[in-house]
Formats: structure tokens, sequence, C-alpha cells
């Protein structure tokens, strides 16, 4: 009996303690002078790699844990790194244009963490809400954590958010003019 009510009051003591002084999440801004978001898109005669400038950003941890963040990226910013020259400057004004992403109308782009559940020791399964162009759908990627840095790829069907120039899902007989739907983006985090 007396262990029972010591027992008792121990799990009442911690629990009030608990509740009293919660565990807080940390934000920690991104630096995103530091950190890079690269993609490669493809085609069916090769592919193109360039970067964007991540514009702002941050994590959200529970002591050690991630559990949240968002991000937004300059779409002003798509740079072509593969060409150089008048190739370069065509192709980045096209990626601005509204055949692709129209950065007139949709300067920014954005990311927010949904769901984060931990995968491993570093790492995590995450899904977030991805708007391009002003339209929001879902994507699922890992996310990996080492001291101030994190790393993610992430695959991105652009058809999703009506990017249609060359997607072979809204035009027939391109043949080898068509460039996929599917991009990546690989993104390295400091904070």
């Amino acid at each position: 009996m007396k262990t029972t009510l010591l027992s008792l009051a121990l799990t009442l003591a911690f629990g009030v303690f608990a509740i009293a002084n919660p565990i807080e999440e940390e934000k920690k801004e991104v630096n995103a002078e530091k950190s890079t978001v690269t993609w490669k898109a493809y085609k069916v005669t090769g592919s193109h790699t360039g970067t964007v400038t991540l514009q702002s950003g941050a994590l959200t941890f529970d002591g050690d844990k991630l559990t949240g963040g968002e991000f937004t990226v300059n779409m002003t910013t798509i740079n072509t790194t593969d060409l150089e020259g008048d190739y370069k400057n065509k192709l980045d004004g096209h990626l601005k244009s509204a055949d692709f992403f129209g950065v007139e109308n949709h300067p920014s782009a954005s990311l927010v963490f949904t769901n984060v559940t931990a995968s491993g020791k570093n790492s995590y399964k995450v899904t977030g809400d991805l708007t391009i162009k002003g339209i929001t759908k879902p994507v699922t990627f890992d996310v990996s954590i080492y001291g101030s840095k994190a790393t993610a790829t992430l695959k991105v069907d652009r058809a999703e958010y009506d990017v249609r120039y060359g997607s072979g899902s809204f035009f027939d007989n391109l043949g080898d003019k068509t460039i996929y739907d599917e991009f990546d983006l690989v993104v390295d985090l400091e904070f």
C-alpha cells in the first residue's frame, strides 16, 4: 500500500512538473546565404542543372528532434549552371516565363512541413505542402540532420503545378522535345 501511494505521489508530482514546465519547441532560422537549393531537370536528349535562392526558412525542434519547418524560395533567381552565354540567358528567361514558372505573377514558392516522423538516428520522413505558381500539393521526402546542417532531396512533378511546356502529360507527339515532368531538388541548409 505504501509503495502504491508513493508511486502515485511521484507520478502526480512528475506529471504536474511536466505540465508546469513543458518542453518548448525551438525555431532555428536557416542561414539563407550559406544554404543552397539545386535543381536538375531532365529531357529526352539530356538534362540541365541550376540553382534557386532560398529567401527565408526555419526548422523547428523539440529538444534535438525535428518537428517542423517552413521555407520560401525566390523564384526570380532561377539560374542555370550547366550553360553559359546566350544559351544560359535564353533558358533562364524561358524558365522564368509563363511557359514554366511565371515568376512575374508568382515570385516565390514555399514549403511548409505538415508531418515529421523520425526514421533513424539523424533522419526523418517529412510530408509538407509545396506551393508553386499558387498551387499547393503534398510532397514526401527524407531529411537528414547533422549538427547545424540539414539535407533533403525532393522529386517534384511539375505537371501538378501547371508547368506545361514540353510536358508529355499535356501535349502529344513531342518526340525528342519532351521534357520530363519530374525534376529533382537537392537542398543543403545551414542553421
